[in-house]
């Protein structure tokens, strides 16, 4: 589910009660890491942008989380963290928060 929201507080306010402290762990955590990075609204989600590109979304969807990471080389790097998870060509889907290892 794409989140219409101007701005990723909102985005965060409108998803399920149940995800919301996960979806605001993983804002924390990418605005303490991600050091020259942009937060905005991209691609139906909340945002990390570099030099006006999008590297990073995530979104609740109806039966998960999703970490969309744009940069292909970045997420290969680390594969093998991800073994046991749903991982796509781009995306990382936590089907319940408690999997997410922040």
């Amino acid at each position: 589910m794409q989140c219409n929201a101007k701005d990723v507080e909102t985005c965060i306010e409108e998803a399920p009660a149940d995800r919301r402290d996960a979806l605001v762990q993983r804002r924390r955590l990418c605005l303490r890491v991600l050091t020259g990075f942009e937060e905005g609204m991209a691609y139906g989600g909340p945002s990390d942008s570099r030099r006006g590109t999008v590297e990073v979304v995530f979104a609740s969807q109806r039966n998960y989380i999703s970490f969309c990471i744009l940069r292909q080389g970045a997420l290969a790097t680390q594969r093998k963290h991800l073994k046991g998870l749903s991982v796509g060509r781009g995306c990382i889907r936590y089907t319940r928060p408690a999997k997410i290892g922040f």
